[in-house]
């Protein structure tokens, strides 16, 4: 498959609306974020450098096959990616894999225009096995947990993690992290602790605009210092 990378940079790039119907069709309606939060995404990479948000897109043709969007985190050197969606028609073709490189490569640019030799870690959330309803789900969480592992993400589980709800009215949603160590064979528990303060402010209070009380209640069941996370 001859891929043509692409990057959405403004609110008006004609691939958006194809996203949108592939991240509708991929995520129940009551886990997905609203549309406006990639827009506002995309002008918190405008004013929040040398932080950045990359929104990638994998072309066939013409046709969208692929996305994925993350930030880059300069204060901790690390990226996070926030999604990696491929076209359900285009899937068993390496796709998610090729994408999930392409991502790499852009956040590990920016780690090197902030001023590093290379990006530090890379880091993501995914659902908890326990968490599945049935057995096609149960299926499919493993299968994504085993896709991380061969693509050099590994479970960390020295903190309890817990994803702050993105609807009102939600609850807070206990995941697992996934991280790539690219300096280090592991980071420790509290660089990993910085990496969740920071994912937290530029991700879930700068751009969500999650209630900072809600915020600071997930840090403090996490025993994660929130010291900062408003500035």
């Amino acid at each position: 498959m001859a891929i043509r990378w692409g990057e959405i940079r403004c609110e008006n790039d004609i691939h958006l609306e194809k996203v949108f119907d592939l991240f509708d069709q991929t995520f129940p309606i009551e886990v997905r974020e609203s549309h406006n939060i990639f827009l506002k995404s995309l002008q918190y990479a405008r004013k929040r450098k040398p932080n950045n948000y990359r929104f990638l897109i994998g072309l066939e043709d013409d046709r969208l096959v692929s996305f994925a969007t993350g930030h880059y985190l300069s204060d901790v050197n690390s990226g996070f990616i926030v999604y990696l969606v491929t076209n359900p028609l285009e899937r068993s073709k390496g796709l998610g894999a090729k994408t999930l490189l392409k991502l790499e490569e852009l956040l590990n640019k920016d780690a090197i225009l902030a001023g590093n030799t290379s990006i530090k870690a890379i880091i993501l959330e995914t659902e908890k096995q326990e968490m599945v309803h049935t057995e096609e789900e149960k299926e499919d969480c493993i299968k994504r947990h085993k896709f991380f592992d061969r693509n050099h993400y590994k479970l960390f589980e020295k903190i309890d993690y817990l994803q702050p709800p993105l609807l009102s009215g939600e609850s807070i949603i206990p995941l697992n992290l996934f991280i790539k160590n690219v300096q280090t064979d592991e980071l420790t528990k509290e660089e990993v602790s910085e990496v969740i303060r920071a994912i937290y402010k530029e991700k879930y209070y700068l751009v969500n605009e999650i209630d900072k009380n809600v915020l600071n209640s997930c840090l403090e069941k996490m025993a994660i210092d929130n010291e900062g996370l408003c500035n």
